[in-house]
């Protein structure tokens, strides 16, 4: 009785059209999702130069091309693009810690607390403690 094998099809093996469909089908419909983002929007209509340092872009290196919201609303994602301005990596995280100060707790009118001196004393009386238990 033959057993089924599995791992890499080798050379002469007859090839699983109904596999090859299916990844082939897969593939296309992940693709045709993909471009439905606003990442895939902004490079069909923006340049794939970064809009701060001036960078240019090829297939090669353009997942370090990023999409900024320029209300740091992610939600906002006009058709048009006008939201969105394609920027580098490196601009892109300056551009962020540029507005550190939207960050949900900052406020700064009042400024973080300064430490106070610890007031309690977890072993103040463990020499009592231990003269208890023996």
């Amino acid at each position: 009785m033959a057993s089924k094998r599995s791992g890499p099809r080798r050379a002469g093996d007859p090839i699983n059209s109904e596999k090859l469909d299916a990844i082939v089908a897969r593939a296309n419909k992940e693709r045709d999702t993909r471009m439905q983002g606003y990442r895939e929007q902004s490079l069909k209509l923006h340049p794939w130069v970064c809009g701060r340092c001036g960078r240019t872009f090829t297939r090669e290196n353009l997942h370090e091309l990023t999409v900024h919201h320029k209300d740091h609303n992610h939600d906002n994602n006009p058709p048009d693009g006008s939201n969105w301005e394609n920027l580098c990596l490196y601009c892109h995280d300056a551009e962020h810690q540029r507005f550190a100060h939207l960050v949900r707790g900052w406020d700064p009118i009042q400024p973080p607390a300064t430490p106070q001196a610890a007031t309690q004393k977890p072993f103040a009386n463990l020499k009592d403690l231990l003269k208890g238990g023996s």
